[in-house]
């Protein structure tokens, strides 16, 4: 198998780590030991075969983890898979709290990090939940029912962006918080703008 595609320019973040400094310098050498080729995407390492997301090295405040981007496709025989929350539906993690941890897992890594690399070269594709499996909360339905131009606009905004408000609202334990939440973006829904749009 042919070694990986290291990114020089890339070796500034991993010096200036503190935290989880050790682990991602040996996560890194295990996915370069493929024949992966390096990137930095979203404020992380991001690891691509012909151009195509494979895994990603980041860290939060308890754990680091290699999160695949297939994930849901592998096989996952070792049963060592995270599905982050509910609503991810393509990436799992694996994930580390120690240096040893991840040395004493290289070969199941390698053994991974290989299939997703075979899973890619298939052109396999994680079957994506649609929106119309989403339930529309009876806040948001109300509305709808009260401002027929806000369906409308909300029908007329794409996938992704349907599926980010449904996520948002429904999060809402409380009818009075989804309202709140319905109510501050309406003007976003009628702008055609997504939740995370300015």
């Amino acid at each position: 198998m042919a070694a990986g595609v290291r990114n020089s320019k890339i070796d500034p973040y991993f010096n200036k780590l503190k935290k989880w400094k050790e682990e991602f310098q040996l996560l890194r050498e295990i996915v370069l030991d493929s024949e992966l080729t390096e990137d930095f995407k979203w404020m992380h390492p991001c690891y691509t075969y012909d151009n195509k997301n494979i895994v990603l090295i980041h860290d939060f405040k308890d754990y680091c983890a290699l999160l695949f981007h297939k994930g849901a496709l592998l096989k996952d025989p070792h049963g060592i898979l995270v599905q982050q929350t509910e609503n991810v539906q393509a990436a799992r993690q694996i994930r580390f709290t120690s240096v040893q941890a991840i040395d004493e897992m290289q070969l199941i890594l390698k053994d991974y990090i290989d299939e997703a690399i075979e899973i890619e070269k298939a052109g396999l594709k994680v079957e994506m939940k649609k929106n119309t499996e989403y339930s529309i909360p009876e806040e948001l339905e109300n509305k709808f029912a009260e401002i027929p131009d806000l369906k409308t606009a909300f029908e007329a905004l794409t996938p992704g962006r349907q599926r980010g408000y449904l996520l948002h609202f429904s999060s809402a334990k409380q009818s009075k918080t989804r309202e709140s939440r319905i109510e501050k973006y309406i003007p976003h829904i009628l702008d055609g703008k997504g939740f995370d749009d300015k």
